[in-house]
């Protein structure tokens, strides 16, 4: 599970590029009560979303040319630099190179072999997220690749993660991601990888993290999204031993999830 104990490895913040970011802002705040407080002038209208006074993500303007909207996941780093260089060694690509963010911290974006992109935060005065695992909060990353045993030997190599892989069922396997911290793989979980079937493959589709986002009751929050825009990938649905899931992408087309965990594995 997620914590604000961040070690490194671990999910410790997560920020949507967005075209219109009052917008973005108005809609999250629809789906999940969340309130946008800017960083200031100097931030380029960069700022953070906040519930309860506290901090659970973060937005701002796209800043590639041409880039689509999207969430990108950060992963504490005690060393940026020294990342940014597993990270090449291991295949990846550097897009944008390791800077510091005034004192808050530093930062720097990757993109994995198979095509996702990602991110790490190196903490200074910001140690990353204020509130995970509780409602309307990050709870849980997720990988869709294109090449799973090509990115379990990424991130490995990357951040020492290690794999629980659970069977879907015919040759579909879910591999559940903890970061060296101690404990079991049951209760250090914190995302998992996921390879894309064959017709999806064939559909085009390509690798990226997913950010997961408790909730309450996940067909009303569904809703919500639906009837502010939001477009349908995943409708609420089932998952054995895990809970009841959405998947939607936003009014710009970044995707996101919705969970309610099952209260017999929590």
């Amino acid at each position: 599970m997620l914590t604000t104990d961040y070690v490194p490895g671990t999910p410790n913040w997560i920020d949507l590029g967005a075209p219109d970011v009052d917008a973005a802002a108005a809609f999250y705040s629809a789906v999940f009560g969340w309130s946008f407080q800017s960083a200031g002038p100097e931030a380029g209208g960069y700022g953070f979303f906040q519930l309860d006074g506290e901090t659970v993500g973060a937005v701002g303007p796209c800043q590639e040319e041409g880039a689509s909207p999207a969430w990108t996941a950060y992963f504490h780093t005690a060393d940026a630099d020294a990342t940014a260089k597993s990270v090449e060694r291991a295949g990846g690509k550097v897009r944008v190179a390791p800077m510091d963010v005034f004192t808050a911290g530093r930062l720097a974006q990757f993109t994995d072999p198979t095509g996702a992109d990602f991110a790490v935060w190196q903490p200074g005065d910001v140690p990353g997220l204020e509130k995970v695992m509780e409602p309307n909060t990050l709870c849980w990353t997720e990988l869709y690749t294109t090449d799973a045993p090509a990115a379990k030997d990424f991130y490995r190599s990357v951040f020492l993660w290690s794999y629980q892989d659970m069977p879907m069922g015919g040759d579909m396997v879910y591999s559940v991601v903890s970061a060296p911290r101690g404990g079991t793989p049951e209760d250090t979980g914190q995302g998992g990888i996921f390879q894309l079937p064959k017709e999806n493959l064939a559909a085009g589709s390509t690798s990226e993290w997913h950010p997961y986002f408790g909730v309450t009751d996940c067909d009303v929050t569904f809703a919500a999204a639906t009837a502010n825009g939001a477009t349908v990938l995943i409708p609420p649905s089932n998952a054995p031993g895990v809970g009841r899931i959405a998947m939607v992408t936003d009014p710009f087309g970044a995707p996101f999830a919705l969970i309610k965990g099952d209260p017999s594995t929590t």
